[in-house]
């Protein structure tokens, strides 16, 4: 499958869940949700993370984006279903390590994931506040001595993926950023209602309940400009 560029971000025009998670688990790397924000901050380092890796859309920008250049079917992949239908499909024959979140919520996750997958074999887990240097070269020394198939880390961009590029370096698996999906998934945070989602509006949505958010969202008008110039 050839990749698509959007201002210099290749990604993948996946058709489905199931041909992201088939690809990902025959060629191993990093799932990187790309968005108008992904595209619009990348750096030198997160743009070469992401090309090197798999790309996917996770925003309706980068959907838009890649239809106008001929990626008809592409589809978005919401990050925050993503990593639950990797679960899913692989809990039974695949081995996983969770980072992420304050412990009082990652511990919640862990237990959710028990009781709704039996039998799910964690390999490793711990919350998301590491403390320096060594704390952090010794969770990815954990990793790469325990072996993991898939690695879920829900840190927020860019520390999470800088950190799952690391992991990469010593041990090979599928990686996947999570942002604020353990809290989600704990129902300590919402998300939009499904007709919001259903309608590619969630960032409204959010943008509606905190207002506040303008100063973060506003620079998505400039990746709309991209796309009505055809300057992507």
């Amino acid at each position: 499958m050839d990749k698509v560029k959007i201002k210099g971000v290749e990604v993948f025009p996946f058709t489905s869940v199931d041909e992201l998670i088939e690809h990902a688990d025959r060629n191993k790397g990093i799932l990187v949700a790309v968005n108008a924000d992904k595209v619009i901050w990348a750096t030198d380092e997160t743009r070469e993370i992401i090309n090197n890796n798999i790309g996917y859309c996770d925003g309706a920008g980068a959907v838009l984006a890649l239809k106008k250049k001929g990626a008809d079917g592409a589809v978005r992949i919401a990050g925050c279903d993503l990593w639950l239908e990797i679960i899913k499909k692989l809990h039974a024959s695949h081995s996983f390590y969770l980072i992420g979140a304050r412990k009082d919520i990652h511990d919640e996750v862990i237990d959710k994931l028990r009781r709704e997958f039996p039998g799910i074999n964690i390999v490793g887990h711990r919350d998301g506040y590491i403390a320096g240097p060594e704390e952090r070269a010794a969770l990815i020394d954990d990793v790469a001595a325990k072996k993991p198939d898939v690695v879920f880390v829900a840190m927020g961009s860019p520390k999470q993926e800088l950190l799952m590029h690391d992991m990469m370096a010593r041990h090979k698996a599928i990686y996947q950023g999570l942002g604020g999906s353990f809290d989600v998934y704990s129902g300590h945070q919402s998300r939009a209602p499904k007709w919001w989602r259903d309608h590619n509006l969630e960032f409204l949505y959010r943008l509606m309940i905190r207002p506040k958010r303008i100063k973060h969202d506003i620079y998505k008008f400039k990746f709309a400009w991209w796309l009505f110039t055809g300057n992507y």
